[in-house]
């Protein structure tokens, strides 16, 4: 700002607009030696030092978590000119601003560094001004005219009191200040930090001490004194409070390039927006790391896909597995945990402690009942019975794998197995303090969670022969970004070798820190409150073997408690192996399903011995801590999911594909260069006559749970590694006779289409990444296209033309091929985000998307070439996932995850209407007369809606709930009409595809010397 609005407010304070004034006065960086930083830090480590400061400084408050931090830091800056007492080197002063906030609240941070203020006044019109500190609201408006709001002022015009801002606290820290500056909902107070006293080892210095008695000058504002508030605080009764001790006074400044900028801050002070304009000299302090999967996709789980979004990646674990993306491990499958204990523990008032000297750490946990049970060895008898109360030593792993309820959902299904959690327990009422501290480093490659344990502090005395029992508790868990807390006062009974009892109390505070993807929607999805209930606690000491053993059943679930949970599934009483997954059916139906690498029926499962397939394939995976590696370079063997070797294996580097007999042996002629694919034989011997081994995981026919279509038309959606049906009466769902038509464990199919001439389904799917086709008559599935794909998503084929479609989300285009792959071309490739759901019309010749950017959703149209593109809907969307085309009545209707919207459009006319509202999470979308349907990720379910009702008239949930994808219609017949390309390929040479007036002839994108003619027209 220049030098006519500085004299409005310098040395004239308050000033008329809002401010925070850290240090305010005429300040100077022109000399290139003092600089100003600023940046917003949301990072794990900024939030959490400023919750801790904040916390601290206000200890009888609710815990306060930030979920923002905005930074501001003056380092060696000067008065405008030299110090009006004429010293011979320019003083300098350097501190620190920091506003933390959340939804509901606002703090301001500030920092003066011993040292740091060596000048307290400074030039204003002609004459020495003492610097200002405090917080104003500025002009008031009010009806007739505006006054001056309140100011609160954490200095006064004595120079000693500037000079006190780097000896004295009220956060309990030297120099450190803390005011809350906004509370839900009205913001209508400053408030100030309530810890005073300086820690008991530091020596005080003389300082100046009124400050707790604000003097505040007149100013007289449209005839008006100002409203002014004593801002220190005041403490109701003489005394030390609790001494907190926080880490040294730090500033910490990040720059690495200087820029002139200037920054508008806007935060609730007072009731009222404030917006503080900053023009500096300043160092740009943001760097974003724009990784993508092609650099990172190491970096993921073997079991996860990496997935790019515009701000970077993330890694998501696939179906069948659950975690964080980085962390990934099979549903249903026993947990394990090893580490190591170390550290200090007095007991009672002994003066000596016990030392944890890497003393054996071990858990198990069976994942589908959530039971947890924890073991430390070595623990002398001196120690073992007064560790009994503290359970909690072993709770983060109950909670880490808590049997999820509906909705809900477990640490490591959150944030995985790498994070930071710290515990604070206080015992009462003799206030001994115990610290834990454990580090959770992941999945070793044993497929066990590794952690180190350290325990610091003093624990109350439990006599020898004691036993301890603690009853049944909750615990609820807030969730922000990067930071998890939690909170509890627990009873627990000790029954003394004498026959009585005595009920004892300590209170618990946790912070658990990760580290997550901020670019996915798995934060956005993330609920702010689960509630952990433990029940079963059981707690004993084993002075024999010297061993603490800890046992607890757990559950995750709605703070409020929801509603109770008859499904065995969700109360842990199904009966299924320990090894197996329980899914949930309908009322108190479910399905025991082993994990992956068992056999059995769910009840009873055994872990499979490894086939040749299996062994070859391990032999040649390097272990990580995230599980096994593909050698780089070096061909690694697919095996099925009985284990067996794949008809077909492929060398992931050079592109060449091969058939193999059952011992995964070459058979010769058969090896094919990038980009084809060579007909294998089954090994199957219901397929193949000739051949031993055992069925494939894929086909319609090989299997006794998957079956050819039966005549009818009838609903095909994707779930994860199958495509299901379920046939139509009339417009009816018959859910009675739903089975699989096609069964690929370990695959996740995204899109299906169907070719009604051919009876033919196809599909696309993100594990390979592919699109493969089968007959829904019976027969094996074929790979259509598996190069150069990395998302596809989408998919629609042109029954007349016969040619296919299909969205590529990380590629952000659209292809089309013939049927059989052959002849790819990429019609639209620019301005797309995350292409989705795809539709043809081919009658008429056009082709119909979504995409789904957050920024800009939006609905798109063109020719079947590409060609006259066009926006038809781009207002009031949020997630257009699914798209659907009725030919009968020419509507085009959308089903919409952000808006919980469907509607429709008459794409020629550009009317729109509402079906129906409050749909929760829809995916893929269909039509069929006067039906719509949908699958939806929330319900697991597909829904019926009867588009002119504007109501859901019935639902399917299969016996498997995972998410459903893509689904289509699956006519008994074709739907009639005609286009230019369905007699002799419209006359073209290679792709002939359908335009309103005619149609297009196009040459591949790899045409270069095969006698493609390219051409418009009509036919």
């Amino acid at each position: 700002p220049g030098q006519e609005y500085e004299s409005t407010y310098l040395g004239k304070m308050p000033p008329g607009f809002g401010m925070i004034a850290a240090l305010q006065g005429d300040l100077d960086t022109r000399d290139g030696e003092g600089r100003v930083y600023f940046r917003q830090d949301s990072s794990r480590d900024a939030l959490r030092r400023s919750a801790e400061i904040i916390n601290r400084a206000f200890p009888e408050d609710d815990e306060f978590n930030p979920t923002h931090a905005v930074v501001i830091t003056w380092v060696d800056v000067t008065a405008h000119e030299p110090h009006s007492r004429g010293d011979g080197n320019r003083k300098r002063n350097t501190f620190q601003l920091v506003i933390a906030s959340m939804e509901t609240a606002s703090y301001a941070i500030v920092l003066y560094p011993r040292d740091g203020i060596q000048f307290t006044s400074t030039p204003a019109n002609g004459q020495s001004v003492v610097m200002h500190g405090g917080f104003s609201k500025g002009l008031v408006k009010g009806f007739l005219f505006s006054s001056q709001g309140p100011y609160y002022r954490t200095t006064t015009e004595d120079e000693a009191s500037i000079r006190a801002l780097a000896e004295e606290t009220n956060s309990g820290q030297r120099g450190v200040w803390v005011y809350e500056i906004g509370t839900s909902p009205y913001f209508t107070n400053v408030v100030a930090g309530e810890v005073t006293d300086l820690p008991a080892e530091a020596t005080r210095r003389p300082a100046y001490t009124d400050g707790q008695q604000v003097e505040y000058p007149h100013f007289e504002s449209e005839g008006a004194q100002i409203e002014v508030h004593p801002v220190q605080y005041q403490p109701h009764q003489p005394g030390n409070p609790e001494v907190v001790v926080v880490d040294d006074t730090d500033i910490n400044v990040d720059g690495e390039s200087t820029a002139v900028h200037c920054w508008k801050i806007i935060t609730i002070l007072l009731a009222v927006p404030v917006t503080f304009l900053l023009c500096f000299h300043v160092f740009s302090v943001f760097s974003y790391n724009l990784g993508t999967c092609a650099n990172n996709a190491n970096k993921c789980s073997q079991f996860a896909d990496c997935k790019d979004y515009s701000s970077g990646y993330c890694c998501h674990c696939r179906p069948g597995f659950y975690g964080n993306g980085i962390q990934c491990v099979a549903e249903g499958n026993p947990q394990r945990m090893n580490g190591k204990v170390y550290g200090k523990v007095y007991v009672g008032n002994s003066p000596s402690p016990v030392e944890f000297t890497s003393n054996d750490l071990h858990s198990y946990v069976v994942v589908n009942d959530g039971r947890s049970y924890v073991a430390i060895s070595e623990v002398p008898y001196t120690l073992g019975p007064s560790l009994q109360p503290l359970s909690a030593l072993g709770g983060v792993i109950g909670w880490a794998f808590a049997l999820e309820q509906p909705g809900f959902k477990n640490g490591f299904s959150i944030i995985g197995g790498e994070f930071t959690r710290q515990a604070e327990v206080t015992f009462l009422p003799g206030n001994e303090k115990l610290t834990i501290r454990q580090e959770f480093k992941g999945i070793d490659e044993h497929d066990h969670l590794a952690v180190s344990t350290t325990l610091e502090g003093r624990v109350p005395e439990v006599p020898r022969g004691s036993t301890v029992q603690i009853e049944r508790y909750s615990e609820i868990y807030q969730y922000s970004n990067n930071l998890i807390t939690s909170s509890s006062t627990r009873d627990y009974v000790v029954s003394l070798p004498d026959g009585s009892t005595e009920t004892r109390m300590y209170q618990w505070r946790q912070t658990i820190t990760f580290q997550s993807c901020q670019h996915g929607d798995s934060l956005r999805d993330m609920k702010p409150t689960q509630m952990l209930s433990v029940d079963q606690v059981f707690v004993m000491y084993d002075a024999n073997n010297e061993l603490i053993r800890f046992a607890m059943s757990n559950k995750i679930g709605d703070v409020n408690g929801g509603q109770p949970q008859e499904n065995p599934c969700f109360t842990g009483r199904h009966g299924c192996d320990t090894n197996a997954v329980c899914r949930p059916g309908e009322g108190t139906q479910f399905n025991c399903e082993c994990a992956a690498g068992f056999n059995g029926d769910g009840r009873t499962c055994y872990e499979r011995t490894k086939t040749q397939c299996e062994t070859h394939r391990d032999s040649l995976l390097g272990a990580g801590p995230r599980g096994p590696r593909p050698p780089i370079g070096q061909y690694v063997p697919t095996c099925d999911e009985n284990g067996a070797y794949e008809p077909m294996q492929c060398h992931s580097s050079t592109g060449h594909c091969w058939c193999v007999d059952r011992n995964g042996q070459e058979i010769p002629g058969t090896r094919s260069g990038p980009g084809s694919r060579p007909m294998c034989e089954s090994h199957s011997p219901l397929l193949c006559i000739n051949h031993g081994g055992v069925p494939p995981p894929v086909g319609p026919t090989p299997r006794p749970d998957v079956h050819p279509l039966p005549p009818g038309t009838h609903l095909l959606f994707a779930q994860s590694g199958r495509i299901e049906h379920v046939p139509l009466e009339g417009h009816d769902m018959k859910k009675e006779d739903a089975k699989a038509v096609l069964h690929l464990p370990e695959k996740v199919i995204i899109g299906v289409a169907y070719d009604c001439v051919e009876k033919m389904v196809y599909w696309t799917e993100i594990t390979s990444p592919s699109i493969s086709k089968a007959s829904i008559q019976g027969g094996e599935p074929t790979e259509v296209i598996r190069s150069d794909l990395d998302s596809p998503e989408g998919i629609a084929v042109d029954h007349l033309g016969r040619t296919l479609f299909w969205t590529d989300s990380v590629k952000d285009r659209i292809e089309v091929a013939s049927l059989d792959g052959s002849q790819r071309r990429v019609i639209i490739d620019s301005d797309l985000v995350n292409p989705r759901a795809i539709i043809t019309d081919p009658p008429n010749g056009n082709l119909y998307w979504t995409d789904w950017n957050r920024d800009a959703p939006k609905i798109e149209t063109s020719y079947m070439d590409g060609s006259n593109r066009r926006v038809l809907v781009k207002d009031d969307l949020g997630l257009p996932n699914g798209l659907t085309y009725d030919p009968q009545s020419s509507m085009l209707c959308w089903a919409d995850a952000g808006t919980h919207k469907m509607e429709c459009t008459h794409p020629a006319r550009g009317d729109r209407r509402q079906v129906m509202e409050g749909i929760q999470y829809p995916f893929g979308i269909t039509s069929f007369g006067k039906n719509i349907y949908y699958t939806d990720w929330r319900r697991d379910a597909v829904v019926a809606v009867d588009r002119y009702a504007g109501k859901e008239s019935d639902q399917f949930q299969p016996q498997k709930r995972t998410k459903l994808y893509g689904i289509t219609t699956a006519y008994a017949q074709c739907p009639s009409g005609q286009n230019y390309c369905a007699v002799n390929n419209g006359g073209c040479t290679h792709l002939c595809l359908a335009t309103p007036a005619g149609r297009s002839c196009k040459c591949p994108n790899n045409a270069v010397g095969v006698g493609c003619v390219e051409r418009d027209g009509g036919y």
